[in-house]
């Protein structure tokens, strides 16, 4: 089942938000809790994440119904690459070295950056990139 275009773009906008201060703060724990957005986000969907459930139940009634959507897959892919820059920062910022933390949060923020902004999901792109990569091979 396809997915309205909005919720993703929403949830990277929060993402955007919470990885930059993140950046400001250098709350691990905060990383923490991105880290956690990005898993169920990656396991279930980006509908599952805590985003996705806010832009389903308090932004959309707000803003009227859809009229484009997209594959679900390209989303998801995109959330578990978010993850594991996510979670490669979290252990960084916990157990050092305290660049590699800010490294990785810092290209997961340019990332969600440019998908919040922009409509540029830089995960959505390597997912279909790989999978015209892999109809080509077979």
């Amino acid at each position: 089942m396809d997915i309205d275009v909005r919720g993703p773009r929403f949830g990277a906008a929060l993402t955007a938000l919470v990885l930059a201060l993140v950046l400001i703060t250098g709350s691990a724990w905060l990383l923490a809790w991105q880290t956690l957005a990005f898993a169920l986000g990656a396991a279930g969907g980006v509908g599952r994440s805590p985003y996705g459930w806010l832009f389903r139940t308090a932004v959309r009634p707000r803003i009227g119904p859809p009229t484009e959507f997209e594959s679900p897959e390209p989303p998801r892919f995109a959330q578990a690459v978010g993850l594991a820059f996510a979670g490669l920062g979290l252990v960084g910022l916990t157990l050092g070295p305290g660049w590699l933390g800010l490294a990785a949060t810092g290209a997961a923020l340019a990332a969600a950056f440019l998908n919040a902004a922009f409509g540029y999901c830089l995960g959505c792109e390597m997912y279909l990139l790989m999978r015209r990569m892999t109809v080509r091979a077979e």
